[in-house]
């Protein structure tokens, strides 16, 4: 590897002292360096091309930022955990040190991940441009501040499903079915999973059931409210909704590539120490 970038959590003061730490070490190996809070997304994202591997120093919040700041590019990312759960991350603090150079030096193997392409097409009336983005973690349609319920027109393959009258709707991917889908009562799909995930938010005498949906499908969702309703995509891109606006939704052919160290083992058999937050 010949160019590495390090991300880091700007509130947390631990994380900026472990890139620090990380650049000085890099640096004394010959490998060109570049530092950015992970919070300064477009700034991080001029510096990617030709970027070899990705520090992500955090939480799975910081590792879904940086996934944004890469994104449609392949450059894979190492999460070290200094968060609360990092269920994504790779690596501890204290390992972070010990641990690179193997993945310097080509020991590692890569974890593939699914994401979804968002296109946000403004009403009819206004006549501007879709905007595209992507998710590795979920796509958020929802209700405000405002405690009203929306509706949320929902079709699959252009063939009408329901009128969800709910506080909102989420289309997860395998990666997010353990966040706010599993809290939302969204079943779990094992990470390498091309499937995603349709699901509203505390549905008001319309279908409350989850939907696991093959990576061909494409979902349309038409928001109609009359007070303020949000487009949330990983939780930290939000953007308002005017009623009418629809959110198309469907498997990405981009994919996110976390290089990892440890020997994979079996994800059902850590998924209740992770879910409970032990390592």
């Amino acid at each position: 590897m010949k160019r590495v970038g390090i991300l880091y959590h700007p509130m947390i003061e631990a994380a900026y002292t472990l890139a620090k730490k990380l650049e000085e070490f890099l640096g004394s190996s010959g490998i060109s360096v570049w530092l950015c809070s992970a919070w300064e997304g477009e700034k991080a994202r001029t510096q990617v091309d030709d970027t070899d591997l990705i520090l992500s120093i955090g939480g799975d919040g910081t590792i879904l930022r940086a996934a944004q700041a890469v994104v449609p590019e392949i450059t894979p990312i190492t999460g070290i955990n200094l968060g609360k759960l990092g269920f994504m991350t790779e690596l501890s603090a204290d390992e972070a040190l010990a641990k690179l150079p193997a993945l310097l030096a080509g020991e590692g193997w890569v974890d593939e991940r699914a994401m979804l392409e968002v296109e946000l097409s403004p009403p009819d009336k206004e006549h501007r441009a879709p905007r595209i983005f992507y998710a590795l973690n979920d796509v958020v349609v929802a209700r405000g501040a405002v405690a009203r319920m929306v509706y949320i027109e929902a079709t699959i393959d252009g063939e009408p499903l329901t009128t969800y009258k709910a506080d909102g709707v989420i289309v997860a991917t395998a990666t997010g079915s353990t966040g706010y889908s599993l809290a939302a009562g969204g079943p779990i799909l094992h990470p390498q999973a091309k499937e995603f995930l349709l699901l509203p938010i505390l549905a008001h005498l319309s279908s409350a059931y989850a939907l696991v949906l093959p990576s061909t499908a494409v979902v349309k969702l038409r928001i109609s409210t009359a007070h303020q309703a949000i487009l949330s995509i990983d939780g930290h891109i939000n953007l308002p909704l005017p009623t009418g606006a629809i959110i198309t939704v469907k498997h990405s052919p981009t994919v996110a590539r976390f290089l990892r160290i440890h020997p994979e083992t079996s994800f059902y058999g850590s998924l209740e120490q992770r879910l409970k937050g032990k390592q």
